[in-house]
């Protein structure tokens, strides 16, 4: 009996402790499956996190361009030989702006990226180079900035030496009843709106309507005034929506070889004359200083003289004017009809240190562009003094030593690719060139006028 009843006993103990042993395992799958379970949600969440996106490099810099009726611009290039009254243009506004390809250069320019570019055709450049811009934007709502591609400058240059009002107006007027009827001009009442011309503001502020009256009258319509305005001479003492950008030069690279390889070779030319000048006479006409500057030249043994009034110099000849500035440490720029001369450029591309005579040639004008400190890269006589044969040009440039023309030259050739215009059919990463210092103005500008 009493062995039934231990043999029960230990059954019973053996039952519990198997019992208590199931229970256990049962325990620790249940643990590794919840872990599992766990791990498993873990993992699938984690494939539907979306990482935070890379920030757009865009932001802050879409451009709208108006796709404007051919009457705006191209109809203005296919009738290309009413441009200019005195030159056939249809040769310069061939190769979207650029003009012939320059194909002998022989031992004055290197032998890539030449071409013969007039200078009022910066519109045409300006637009294509617009096309190949990274932040265009279909989408107006998502624009910074809204460009209009009308070529103004070419438009009324057709008509300026017309007596009809009415017909060197006619584009102008369309235009703008045109962009006052988008909803885009509506939002900021065009204070985000940004337009180009190719010639200077006196071209185009025209006060009255009177046949006689010289000029178109972009600049005196009170839509524009909110608007901003490129030209390649502005009037920012009166106006404060105009900036000045560059003339067009030659050059125009297509990769940034080729503009060091420009670099290069004006940083080691030879320069035998201390000071040189290109232009002409101004017979006639009033405060012109040009007379003086000629006459001085023709006076100093350390002058070269290049007189583009007579016909055996062909100053329009990219290889004349360019042998002339390379070859010299100075170049001379004294105003012409205007403040601002094109040759100023020209000079600066050939590494010559510009000679100022009136603030408004170059300090007041191109602030996108020039240093702050224009005697880090440029020499300035005041024009009243050389009228009034007060100072002489030569003993005013031989002041300076041979380590500081050496600065100052250096200077003037790392702002180069700054001052030119690349070959709108190609891109450079790396190279910041006039366009892309436009935009950049315009763009700060859009920003600063509606506050945001």
């Amino acid at each position: 009996m009493e062995k039934s009843i231990m043999s029960m006993s230990m059954s019973r103990h053996l039952f519990s402790l198997l019992l208590s042993l199931s229970f256990l395992v049962l325990l620790c799958r249940l643990l590794f499956l919840s872990r599992s379970s766990l791990q498993l949600l873990s993992s699938s969440s984690s494939s539907f996190f979306v990482p935070p996106a890379h920030a757009d490099p865009c932001s802050g810099r879409y451009v709208y361009v108006y796709d404007l009726p051919d009457k705006f611009n191209s109809d203005i290039l296919r009738d290309c030989r009413t441009i200019l009254p005195w030159i056939d243009m249809c040769p310069f506004v061939a190769n979207m702006g650029l003009g012939p390809h320059l194909t002998e250069t022989g031992f004055v320019l290197t032998g890539t990226g030449w071409h013969i570019t007039n200078q009022w055709v910066l519109e045409v450049i300006f637009h294509n180079r617009m096309r190949q811009y990274d932040c265009l934007t279909a989408n107006s709502s998502q624009a910074d900035a809204f460009f209009v591609p009308y070529y103004v400058g070419l438009d009324t240059g057709r008509h300026l030496w017309t007596h009809d009002i009415s017909l060197r107006d006619s584009l102008l007027v369309e235009l703008f009843q045109l962009l006052k009827s988008r909803p885009a001009w509506s939002v900021k009442g065009g204070r985000d709106h940004f337009i180009l011309s190719g010639r200077a503001t006196w071209d185009l502020r025209r006060q009255g309507d009177e046949d006689h009256q010289w000029g178109g009258k972009l600049l005196t319509l009170p839509e524009v005034k909110n608007m901003t305005v490129l030209l390649i001479e502005a009037c920012p003492w009166e106006s404060e929506n105009e900036f000045a950008i560059p003339y067009p030069t030659n050059f125009h690279p297509s990769n940034e070889s080729q503009i060091v390889e420009w670099q290069d070779k004006v940083r080691s030319t030879d320069r035998p004359w201390l000071f040189s000048f290109a232009g002409a006479r101004r017979p006639g006409q009033a405060g012109s200083i040009r007379d003086q500057v000629f006459d001085q030249c023709l006076k100093s043994t350390r002058c070269k003289l290049l007189d583009c009034a007579s016909q055996e110099n062909d100053c329009d000849a990219p290889a004349t004017t360019m042998n002339l500035f390379q070859s010299s440490s100075f170049c001379l720029q004294p105003p012409g009809d205007t403040p601002t001369r094109r040759s100023a450029f020209d000079s600066m591309l050939a590494g010559c240190i510009p000679v100022f005579f009136s603030p408004h040639s170059a300090y007041t004008q191109y602030q996108w562009y020039l240093p702050g400190n224009y005697s880090e890269y440029s020499v300035y006589i005041p024009e009243g003094e050389v009228r009034e044969g007060r100072v002489s040009i030569e003993e005013v440039l031989l002041r300076y030593s041979e380590e500081e023309i050496k600065d100052m030259k250096d200077k003037v050739i790392s702002m180069i690719p700054g001052l030119i215009y690349k070959d709108p059919s190609h891109k450079l990463e790396s190279v910041r060139d006039a366009f892309d210092l436009a935009i950049d103005g315009v763009l700060r500008r859009v920003k600063s006028t509606i506050g945001t």
